[in-house]
């Protein structure tokens, strides 16, 4: 004879970890999500903190594709939880998520993605000029 097997049917998502900190939306068309971060930013980073909110505030006015803006926000959420964890900001994960930032919005400063809002290109442009004079 067999062993009954157990079978989970699951009608949402399922953690086999903490989580913590997370947003989730699923089985809808459209999702605006905000987060906020009221973290104390690490003293000589409160610019960046500044730069990098506003750059989430207007990220959904940008025109985006759902991705492109999903991969900018989750870069600059991990750019801010960088520079908010107590201590000085591990350096090598604020570069890599600076980078990711920069590298989110780089399509959109020189025009390769379609279909962005009239001065996503000029904005994008802009705060990536912003992000590196930062660090």
């Amino acid at each position: 004879m067999s062993d009954p097997q157990n079978v989970n049917n699951y009608d949402g998502p399922v953690f086999n970890a903490a989580v913590s900190g997370a947003q989730f939306a699923w089985n809808n068309g459209t999702v605006t999500q905000n987060q906020q971060n009221n973290s104390a930013v690490t003293p000589g980073f409160e610019a960046l903190a500044e730069l990098v909110g506003a750059l989430l505030r207007q990220l959904p006015q940008a025109g985006l594709a759902d991705h492109d803006r999903e991969d900018a926000a989750a870069a600059a959420e991990e750019v801010l939880a960088t520079i908010t964890q107590p201590g000085q900001p591990e350096q090598g994960r604020l570069r890599r998520a600076l980078a990711m930032l920069k590298g989110a919005l780089a399509p959109v400063a020189t025009g390769v993605v379609t279909g962005t809002a009239v001065g996503a290109q000029e904005w994008a442009r802009t705060a990536i000029e912003g992000l590196t004079a930062l660090v």
